[in-house]
């Protein structure tokens, strides 16, 4: 990189607009022809002499040729990356595993949903929904985990389920509940007992060890060496292939690996079976296993359709394959909790509690549905009406600012206790010697008492919503519904003897009367009154990417 000592460039200057610049000085680029450092031309003749040259044999070698060009053979080592993206593609690209197809469903305490039932009826607010499911799924102390196996089409169970009996553990297989039997509650059914035997004869000078485990395995040479090998590879490392795996063994030439082997060759471990009637000892945990099956298992691993889980032991499944299955639809909740409001909807209804939408989106839960109250022909007191226009005119208020402007509180007053100063604490205010003391705050005034009945009595009968956030709102007037159309008259025609009248043809009162008392259905509960599944406040719910509506809450059965 070339520098010029004598240019002086002041950027202060030059970054101002022309007419502040000043004068302008000489051209301090005059000297430079825009030349500098470029290549000379190639005149036309140039490339016959180099020709020319060549053929006389001045060109001492072959050209050389660019590794990767059209014209050459490519080098080992420099392939374009084109060629080797498919491959490196292929490996980045791993098949993630299949998740079990056991149902997951996450249900809230009903203790914590008797309490949050509680609170809302007597605060009166309104809560959404949707953000009370996410508090629940924050804490596993607030929820319990269902899991339930999933039915073909045909009946058949697509994936078993078991459960140990001695700690409630869940279990995809029985081979997987019965190793962890035998490895957390061994002592439970058997007992080890080691005695002496005869050690091995001969001299041995170096063992075999397994270079991942650390597992001593003997003499290559020595009977029993095969049958440990493939125990080890059978117990700890079935997934890897056994060549692999047989080429991690190393040779061990310590003494002291040595000497610990022949040690262990030295005693034999047998296994005692408990609670059983006769001694019976077991050579081996192969023979342990099977005694396992035959007599515990019918009474310790039971398959079963569902299984109910705490929230904190569902952190930590001892299954990997069941605990990345609750992980993940733990983190699918989270992020859009729909089963979990849904399941709330449902036990908050037992409670008496009713749900309202918020902008025909964000579902609600409150002890009353909004209710319009029209003034004119309801007849109210003077202070609800002042209510209810004040929160009108001032969108969003809350319960304080209603209280100051319609009841305003008095000012507490100031006593001016006269006592020495050395008799008052440090950190109190002293002024001249006498400090100014605030009575506390008086009981409230028989017109705030009047307008807190008055807004309680409102909010409790759906005229006003307090909101979580402690916002207040009236409940509007609902739209005019569109007239129904006139149905065209049908021509009357007679009903010939075993016809029954159609449903969409209109029925005379004197036909109900007379028609069989069950053949007439009588609207029910559920019929006339859908549930209306409702959503949180519009800055607090969460929607999910896919555009997926929280109209989806089934309604409570």
């Amino acid at each position: 990189m070339s520098s010029i000592p004598d240019m002086d460039l002041d950027l202060e200057n030059l970054f101002q607009p022309a007419w502040a610049q000043g004068k302008a000085e000489a051209n301090p680029y005059e000297k430079f022809t825009g030349a500098e450092g470029a290549k000379p031309e190639r005149r036309r003749g140039d490339h016959r002499e180099r020709s020319r040259s060549e053929s006389f044999g001045e060109r001492r070698g072959p050209r050389p040729q660019r590794p990767g060009s059209k014209f050459g053979d490519r080098r080992k080592g420099f392939d374009r990356r084109d060629d080797r993206r498919p491959a490196l593609q292929d490996e980045r690209r791993e098949t993630p595993a299949l998740l079990p197809e056991i149902a997951v469903t996450f249900l809230p305490d009903e203790r914590g949903v008797e309490s949050l039932a509680r609170q809302i009826k007597m605060t009166g607010r309104a809560y959404p929904l949707f953000q009370i499911a996410q508090l629940v799924l924050q804490k596993p102390e607030r929820y319990t985990v269902r899991l339930a196996v999933k039915k073909k089409p045909e009946g058949a169970v697509s994936q078993p389920l078991f459960v140990c009996a001695l700690d409630e553990t869940p279990w995809l297989s029985e081979d997987e509940a019965i190793a962890h039997v035998l490895k957390t509650h061994f002592a439970t059914f058997y007992q080890a007992e080691r005695t002496a035997t005869e050690p091995p004869k001969g001299t041995y000078t170096f063992v075999a060890q397994c270079g991942m485990s650390g597992v001593i395995l003997g003499p290559p040479n020595h009977h029993d060496y095969q049958n440990r090998l493939h125990k080890l590879h059978a117990d700890r490392f079935a997934r890897m292939p056994f060549d692999v795996f047989k080429a991690r063994v190393k040779i061990v030439k310590d003494e002291a690996v040595v000497k610990k082997w022949v040690e262990e060759q030295s005693f034999k471990t047998e296994y005692v079976v408990l609670n059983v009637p006769e001694p019976l000892k077991l050579p081996n945990l192969e023979e342990v296993e099977k005694h396992f099956r035959v007599t515990h298992k019918e009474t310790i691993i039971k398959s079963v359709e569902t299984h109910t889980v705490a929230g904190v032991p569902s952190r930590n499944l001892r299954s990997r394959e069941l605990q990345r299955l609750v992980r993940t639809e733990w983190e699918q909740q989270r992020h859009f909790p729909l089963q979990l409001a849904t399941e709330l909807s449902r036990q908050f209804a037992t409670h008496g509690l009713q749900f309202f939408k918020v902008n025909k989106t964000f579902t609600h839960v409150s002890v009353a549905r909004p209710q319009f109250l029209d003034l004119e022909t309801t007849p109210v007191s003077e202070n609800i009406r002042r209510l209810i226009a004040h929160i009108n005119a001032h969108p969003k208020c809350s319960r304080r600012q209603l209280m100051e402007t319609l009841a305003p509180t008095p000012q507490p007053a100031i006593i001016e206790i006269k006592l020495a100063t050395e008799a008052l604490p440090a950190a109190a205010p002293v002024e001249g010697g006498t400090p100014k003391v605030p009575v506390a705050a008086a009981e409230p005034t028989p017109d705030q008492n009047a307008i807190i009945a008055d807004l309680h009595w409102l909010v409790h009968q759906g005229h006003v919503i307090e909101f979580a956030d402690g916002r207040l709102e009236t409940a509007k007037k609902p739209a005019p519904r569109p007239p129904k159309p006139e149905k065209k008259p049908v021509a009357e025609k007679p009903v010939a003897e075993g016809e029954t009248i159609s449903a969409t043809e209109p029925v005379s009162a004197a036909e109900v009367a007379a028609a069989p008392a069950a053949e007439i259905q009588t609207p029910t509960a559920e019929s006339t009154a859908p549930f209306e599944a409702q959503v949180p406040a519009a800055e607090s719910v969460v929607t999910p990417p896919d555009g997926t509506s929280e109209e989806a809450v089934e309604s409570p059965s």
